[in-house]
């Protein structure tokens, strides 16, 4: 289960980041083929490979195994930016974001 999860986040966060896998593994001082083989399920990374693709991705180990966060770096951006704000600014930022939310499920439906 987790191996499928661990493969298919790394091709998600990488293509997210714009680097290819060539770019990714050369970057990471490894063979050409090694990323693309974790995400073609041929292998694993060890666990200090682990380490050293998370902080290629720039995500922490919780942030990476967080499937409800989608865009980890995004996500951190706008929490630090957001603790920037007024309580008063920071209760209408949360409103129009629920709003947008709801907007956004009906407009997916049922």
């Amino acid at each position: 289960m987790y191996e499928d999860f661990t493969q298919e986040r790394i091709a998600q966060l990488r293509m997210q980041k714009g680097s290819s896998a060539r770019d990714m593994s050369l970057s990471l001082g490894q063979n050409v083929s090694y990323i693309n083989k974790i995400e073609n399920k041929k292998a694993l990374p060890s666990m200090q490979g682990f380490f050293y693709i998370c902080e290629y991705l720039g995500v922490t180990p919780q942030e990476f195994f967080d499937e409800g966060n989608t865009c980890p770096e995004r996500l951190r951006e706008f929490l630090a930016e957001g603790q920037k704000l007024e309580p008063s600014v920071l209760r209408h930022v949360l409103e129009v974001i629920k709003d947008l939310n709801r907007k956004q499920e009906k407009r997916k439906g049922p």
